[in-house]
């Protein structure tokens, strides 16, 4: 077997295939990424090439997310697809802005002699590149990606990367694993559609619209990403037919929703809109969500706001809402500190504080500084005579914050 090695430093594969690319020749490529800028660093050679066969070692351009997939899965292979336009080591050719050039003359290049194809399995296959010209077979393996990285061009973050060139006869079974697997529709998918569209984005023309569009989404992707069947509220619970849900307008229901997913992924959410904007109605909706799932709800706020509170949960002539049979528990904020007598007509003395499933805090901004209404030294005290008695009201309390809301 004769073998030549690259290091990729002083010897670069790139150099290598310049000689052994001819005009004519078949190429026949197995890697993880394709890069644009792959092709421009053999372009001269390429477009003299004959048959250019490419194969993605793992599903690319494959519509094959499950909702529920871990997010793991699914961004290795939205990193695969953007390579086409340069990987995250080849900022300095893209920073050259010679982009569209490239892309167009890559589209050309593509639709006359490459095709393109994704391995649709979970099965592992190796990368390698696979030169036949009229001086010989050469292999070149391992072969991470078709990129400047993969062909020795840019440095990437490896600590080495070395490759080698098997020539034939070694290289003959190279050749003919790729043939084999190149005709296997059971693991094979053509995607040349498709790499040729995204290729294509790259020069295109675009509306100002999509543009905008498109900026929405690359700002709010992972968040798109994020919702799933687990996590939506479940409308069979009929919040969506509550009185309070009727009176919201749509940015408030948008918001009621996103809270909702929110706490079932974290366990907590901030509504901090303007003054004015209905926070308070925001909030009811939320709680008649969580209720109307028979969850116990605990609402904290200042004093002065107790009887807004209180006329949403109670049979009053005021009460818009009253339909909705509210029926959660107030208290002041400043009653927090104390463990027995009344809060609210509640006896502190009694409470299960750990049955609370949700916790709404009204004015949450009044909390971030303790020590403004007691001194510091006075707030250690009373904690840790609170927790030297063995009481567990503290505990619980905490506990419950990590299941709860907090609107500002």
């Amino acid at each position: 077997m004769t073998a030549t090695v690259f290091d990729n430093l002083t010897r670069i594969v790139r150099d290598d295939m310049l000689k052994t690319i001819r005009k004519g020749s078949k190429i026949y490529v197995a890697a993880d990424r394709f890069s644009l800028y792959a092709y421009d660093a053999l372009k001269k050679q390429l477009d003299g090439v004959r048959d250019f066969r490419f194969i993605f070692t793992s599903p690319t351009f494959i519509d094959t997310l499950d909702r529920k997939a871990q997010r793991e899965f699914y961004i290795p292979k939205l990193e695969r697809e953007r390579s086409l336009y340069g990987t995250e080591f080849e900022i300095k050719l893209r920073n050259e802005m010679t982009q569209r050039a490239v892309a167009r003359d890559c589209v050309e290049w593509i639709r006359r002699c490459a095709t393109f194809k994704s391995n649709v399995t979970d099965e592992f296959m190796s990368g390698f590149a696979a030169v036949e010209s009229k001086i010989g077979k050469h292999v070149y393996m391992p072969l991470n990606g078709f990129t400047g990285v993969g062909l020795g061009c840019q440095r990437g973050n490896n600590v080495y990367n070395l490759m080698a060139r098997l020539d034939a006869p070694a290289s003959d079974q190279w050749f003919q694993t790729f043939n084999s697997l190149w005709n296997d529709h059971r693991r094979l998918k053509d995607v040349t559609d498709a790499v040729i569209d995204h290729i294509s984005s790259v020069y295109q023309e675009n509306a100002p619209e999509l543009i905008y569009f498109m900026t929405l989404c690359n700002v709010f992707n992972e968040f798109l990403d994020d919702i799933s069947d687990d996590v939506l509220p479940n409308e069979a619970t009929g919040f969506k037919q509550s009185i309070i849900w009727s009176k919201l307008y749509d940015f408030q229901r948008d918001a009621v929703l996103a809270i909702i997913n929110k706490l079932e992924q974290f366990n907590g959410c901030v509504l901090a809109d303007s003054v004015g904007l209905g926070k308070t109605f925001s909030a009811l909706a939320v709680i008649k969500y969580y209720e109307n799932r028979n969850r116990s709800v605990l609402v904290l706020c200042p004093k002065k706001l107790a009887d807004n509170w209180n006329t949403y949960k109670g049979n009053y002539k005021n009460n818009s809402i009253a339909g909705d049979r509210l029926r959660y528990d107030v208290l002041f904020h400043t009653d927090l500190m104390r463990e027995r007598g009344s809060s609210n007509g509640i006896d502190l003395s009694r409470i299960n504080w750990s049955n609370y499933d949700l916790v709404v805090i009204d004015e949450s901004h009044n909390f971030r500084n303790g020590g403004d209404y007691i001194g510091e030294a006075q707030h250690f005290q009373i904690r840790q005579r609170h927790l030297q008695s063995g009481s567990t009201r503290l505990q619980q309390l905490d506990r419950t914050a990590d299941r709860s809301t907090h609107h500002r």
